[in-house]
């Protein structure tokens, strides 16, 4: 089995459980759409992301405070923040999502692996304004289902990404944003090349691109830039930084214009 399908085992195991939790009410808060944040900006859009731990990185920082790391972000400059919920992988959960909601004016996006709605309402419920759906957890019918679901929620969705095929497929729903994961879901191999490669596939301009996984460096959000990407999101290096607002500064670099040559 891979990383990727012993995540989705767990998460159906989950789904049975979330029959019987009641959904965290009295979370919404009015923000700014991530689309609209990202599509008025000339720099590179940030969103940031609060990760404890990974299946491939082990412990990042599992004594994070949510409400101290967000506000640090929202400081710095984030055009949104992602919050992992993923509690067996990743150490995370739905109430740090909720503190975070209160704690921010910022779009937050429900980082986890979403195979069913009953997340979806549970995600938003707890103060979630973005959810992501990774097309290479799902069949076409479970994604175009769970897309459409979500979107009659008012809820924003980052179509995950990472090879062609899945490229492909989210095309078909015309979707307002998708992120190019650079890391193989079923290895957690990262190559930069992959954002570069998929983001030529995307012909409409209106598009938001985001490159995910693997922002180390001011070369490597230059390099997504350049490639066509409006937004990284990044965790890891945020999560280990010694100096939050200098990293958001060294990765919120001018973006091309668009049909420059």
């Amino acid at each position: 089995m891979t990383i990727l399908d012993k995540i989705l085992t767990e998460k159906a195991y989950e789904i049975v459980q979330l029959i019987n939790v009641p959904l965290l009410k009295g979370n919404e808060k009015s923000v700014p759409t991530l689309k609209s944040t990202v599509a008025s900006s000339s720099n590179m859009s940030i969103i940031a992301e609060i990760k404890r731990s990974s299946p491939s990185k082990g412990a990042i920082d599992m004594d994070v405070d949510p409400v101290k790391q967000a506000k640090q972000y929202e400081e710095s400059g984030a055009a949104a923040i992602s919050v992992l919920t993923d509690k067996s992988f990743f150490n995370g959960s739905l109430k740090d999502l909720q503190a975070v909601r209160r704690a921010v004016n910022l779009p937050i996006l429900c980082k986890d692996f979403i195979i069913d709605s009953i997340q979806i309402d549970h995600a938003k419920a707890a103060g979630a304004n973005i959810i992501l759906l990774i097309v290479a957890a799902l069949s076409d019918e479970q994604f175009k289902k769970l897309y459409h679901y979500a979107t009659e929620l008012d809820l924003e969705v980052i179509i995950e990404v990472h090879n062609e095929e899945e490229m492909t497929r989210a095309l078909e729903v015309n979707p307002e944003i998708i992120g190019i994961n650079n890391r193989n879901l079923k290895t957690f191999e990262v190559d930069l090349q992959t954002t570069e490669k998929l983001a030529a596939m995307v012909k409409n301009p209106e598009t938001i691109l985001i490159s995910e996984s693997g922002m180390k460096t001011n070369q490597d959000v230059q390099q997504a830039a350049n490639a066509g990407a409006a937004a990284v999101l990044v965790g890891e290096t945020l999560m280990r930084a010694e100096n939050v607002e200098q990293t958001f500064q060294q990765f919120q670099i001018k973006l091309p214009v668009k049909g420059a040559k």
